[in-house]
């Protein structure tokens, strides 16, 4: 293929993809090949995909140009090649969790998101990387190892979908899937340059999706969305896997909060950016900087809702049957690397258990949430936030991981931007909006609450106007 229109479509979209191949400017033969192409050359260098299906998808390639010639097309991702988490299950394929014990899990069956992706058209190339159980904020594993941002690849992908927003970013895929129980959407969109969505509470199935969440209280932090390139691909791939229409809001009702803060550490960069928006946002909108409700509680509030059991439940998952101590696979697979599972989750049960929050604590615990939601519905009404990430741009691997799982509690100071959204069940969009002085992309968060999705998108779209959206790794 010429160069020129294998960049363009690296480059592209999936509603772009999807208007050339009804339009037949390019058969959805030729646009698989270039993405499976692409993704051979990337993936020594990035290891962003787990298991791939290639052969299956040239050969659904090869049916969607015959129905296109037959004038048979119908659904609104009709040929468009897609990337997948590899939490969610896709029938004939792995899912692993990235853990050792559960390598050959081959599924029969598709995820409801997965059925519905496809039920529109969507051919899935295969599945990107995850930590194991999705239980960390790096995306590196026993099982397939770690992924590279592709902006550099001494930095950190994020997690837990960094396979996916890795993907995305270095053109492999039109658009694709992940989820979100702790910034695993968001911190990989921020450190990756990719537009990324994280659902409300209850909008999104997570029926086919593993570790599947039991705990009610973990359930309403779990948001499942897009990865995508532009913020109308966020749009197109939430109406789908939600199954619902959004309701058309006015964006002259609104306010936009744009968060500032002396509280929490954030780069000189970010602080630029932030301003810039504000000015930006105020041009336009009703915009205000004041501080927000609850901000203060919700880093606390997400690590005790994720330690409810003690991480009892994860670490059934980690270990099946088997009796095993996770200070010992810790200690193991620091000295020897001889543990069945990463030192990252051996530590992230180590902390699960230390943070499991006592019968009277969880008492006060509900009464705070059920005050706080009361508070953000009246709050959170024709008001969106912009907000940021992270404190900094993608750092080298290794360190987020050891501010937001360190002893000394530094979570506190790192994860509240990105735990707000987690324990309030709220939607919220990532978008890319520059970059910091080593070229490494930094997003902000447009969070708003469940309904006014609309809204959400909406500013995402302005403020991906003004500052530059989406721009592929090369």
């Amino acid at each position: 293929m010429m160069t020129d229109k294998k960049t363009a479509i690296l480059n592209a979209d999936a509603i772009q993809i999807s208007e050339w191949i009804k339009n037949k400017e390019m058969t959805v033969v030729d646009i698989t090949e270039t993405y499976i192409e692409h993704i051979k050359d990337k993936q020594q260098t990035l290891n962003f995909m787990t298991e791939n299906r290639f052969q299956i998808a040239l050969l659904e390639a090869q049916e969607a140009d015959r129905m296109l010639k037959d004038g048979k097309v119908d659904g609104r991702l009709f040929g468009v090649p897609i990337s997948m988490k590899e939490s969610f299950d896709v029938s004939g394929m792995q899912t692993t969790g990235g853990l050792v014990r559960w390598k050959g899990n081959v599924l029969q069956f598709d995820a409801d998101v997965v059925s519905k992706l496809k039920a529109e058209g969507a051919i899935i190339l295969g599945k990107t990387n995850t930590p194991e159980l999705c239980f960390c904020q790096e995306t590196d594993n026993k099982l397939f190892g770690r992924t590279n941002n592709p902006w550099n690849v001494k930095r950190t992908a994020g997690g837990s979908s960094g396979g996916e927003a890795v993907a995305i970013a270095s053109g492999s895929a039109a658009v694709g899937l992940g989820s979100d129980i702790g910034g695993s959407i968001r911190f990989p969109s921020h450190f990756n340059g990719v537009i990324g969505f994280k659902s409300g509470n209850g909008q999104v199935s997570q029926r086919g999706s593993y570790p599947f969440v039991e705990d009610v209280w973990q359930q309403r932090m779990l948001g499942i969305g897009p990865i995508a390139k532009s913020v109308r691909d966020t749009r197109l791939v939430y109406e789908i896997v939600s199954g619902s229409k959004m309701s058309n809001q006015n964006m002259d009702e609104y306010t936009v909060n744009v968060f500032r803060t002396v509280d929490f550490p954030l780069s000189d960069e970010t602080i630029r950016l932030l301003n810039n928006i504000y000015l930006f946002v105020k041009s336009e909108f009703q915009a205000e900087r004041e501080s927000l409700p609850l901000l203060d509680d919700a880093a606390l509030l997400w690590q005790e809702i994720m330690s409810i059991d003690g991480g009892k439940s994860t670490k059934s998952d980690a270990f099946g049957e088997e009796n095993r101590n996770p200070y010992m696979e810790y200690v193991k697979e620091l000295t020897n690397g001889t543990s069945k599972i990463h030192r990252y989750l051996s530590w992230a049960l180590i902390g699960a258990s230390l943070f499991k929050p006592s019968s009277k604590r969880v008492e006060k615990m509900r009464q705070i949430l059920s005050e706080g939601d009361l508070l953000l519905d009246t709050y959170l009404d024709r008001r969106l936030i912009v907000m940021p990430v992270y404190h900094t741009a993608a750092p080298k691997h290794g360190i987020v991981y050891k501010e937001i799982f360190s002893i000394k509690k530094s979570f506190m100071q790192y994860m509240p931007f990105t735990a707000y959204a987690n324990t309030w069940g709220l939607p919220v969009l990532t978008i890319p909006v520059g970059k910091d002085q080593d070229g490494m992309p930094i997003g902000v968060q447009i969070i708003g609450k469940n309904g006014q999705e609309d809204a959400i998108f909406k500013l995402g779209e302005f403020l991906e106007r003004k500052f530059g959206g989406y721009s592929r790794a090369d």
